[in-house]
């Protein structure tokens, strides 16, 4: 759902006008909207900037002819030369859902088995772009799903150097990696020394004015907005439901707090150490982040219960119907 980003879209703008320096993680807790936004944004982009948009979420990646077939999603015919692609890929600015690339060259690509034939490919298109007075921005959404893919060793390690030097090294491309996964981050952060190489751009739920100004736009009344925002607080994604479930509205709540606080339950029955970590929110909504996780709160994070913030340095749960489902459930 895209509704009243305005500010993160101005952000997101701003980013892109100087040149391109640093890897941006797009990050924020489950559901909160950051496709939605990106794909606005690549939309919105103005004429000087052509996007590349690739979904890792679009089909499954289980190898590396997987991840190729999304990162290169659109087949051209074998007579159209590199030059020609960047044409194509211009006149195509906010369509374009992977690298442009004929099948003679992906084929070729995939028999060698080796990922940097294929970011050199798409370096190549990128310079064509950038050679017609362009700059390229490429955004992978959902990333972490190959974080244990492996090409002669973990492809993301290849993948975030390839990154690096896109931005980095010769400012070729602005380069943006949408991920709800904050653990990915934080691993790749660590792993693949990006310290002074990137920066965080949070993407966050609704704060409540927001929230209820799209329930009320939405026909609710002020007490069936005050209402749902108890119990989902601005959660993009169980906004909509709430539409959907308007006839029925406090039974739908009621039933989304019951089946979470089952999760959380069958969470501590597998494992009495949840017990502890999860009590810090019996008063609290959010806990300090001192770069250190403990094992346990690593798994709830795993589980989508809890959700660090990196850029704030907290711990917080996904949202407010998991914070109300683990008080419910230490009950």
């Amino acid at each position: 759902m895209f509704f009243n980003r305005e500010k993160e879209l101005e952000e997101l703008g701003r980013l892109i006008k100087s040149e391109p320096n640093l890897i941006t993680f797009v990050y924020g807790p489950i559901n909160s909207g950051k496709t939605s936004l990106m794909l606005e944004f690549t939309k919105r982009v103005k004429e000087e900037h052509v996007p590349f948009y690739i979904n890792l979420r679009r089909s499954p990646v289980a190898s590396y002819d997987d991840f190729l077939e999304i990162l290169f999603s659109i087949d051209f015919d074998d007579r159209i030369k590199t030059e020609d692609i960047a044409s194509l890929a211009i006149s195509m600015t906010g369509e374009l859902f992977g690298i442009p690339i004929p099948g003679e060259i992906l084929e070729r690509i995939r028999r060698d088995k080796k990922p940097r034939n294929a970011f050199e490919y798409v370096a190549k298109v990128l310079e064509g772009v950038k050679r017609k007075g362009k700059i390229p921005i490429l955004i992978l959404d959902e990333l972490q799903v190959i974080k244990d893919l492996k090409v002669n060793g973990p492809l993301i390690y290849e993948l975030f150097n390839f990154f690096i030097h896109l931005t980095k090294e010769v400012h070729l491309s602005h380069v943006f990696v949408v991920t709800s996964d904050s653990l990915f981050i934080e691993k790749v952060y660590n792993e693949t020394m990006l310290q002074g190489r990137s920066r965080y751009f949070l993407v966050d739920d609704f704060d409540k004015e927001t929230a209820i100004e799209f329930l009320r736009e939405n026909g609710f009344t002020k007490e069936e907005s005050e209402l749902v925002w108890s119990y989902i607080g601005g959660k993009p994604a169980l906004l909509v439901e709430a539409v959907n479930n308007r006839r029925k509205l406090k039974e739908w709540l009621e039933t989304m707090l019951r089946l979470s606080t089952y999760r959380v339950k069958a969470l501590l029955r597998e494992k009495e150490e949840y017990r502890e970590v999860l009590k810090k929110f019996m008063e609290d909504e959010e806990i300090l982040f001192e770069g250190y996780i403990e094992e346990e709160i690593r798994e709830l994070i795993q589980a989508n219960i809890l959700f660090l913030d990196p850029l704030k340095g907290v711990i917080r749960p996904q949202g407010r119907l998991e914070l109300l489902a683990i008080r419910e459930a230490l009950r």
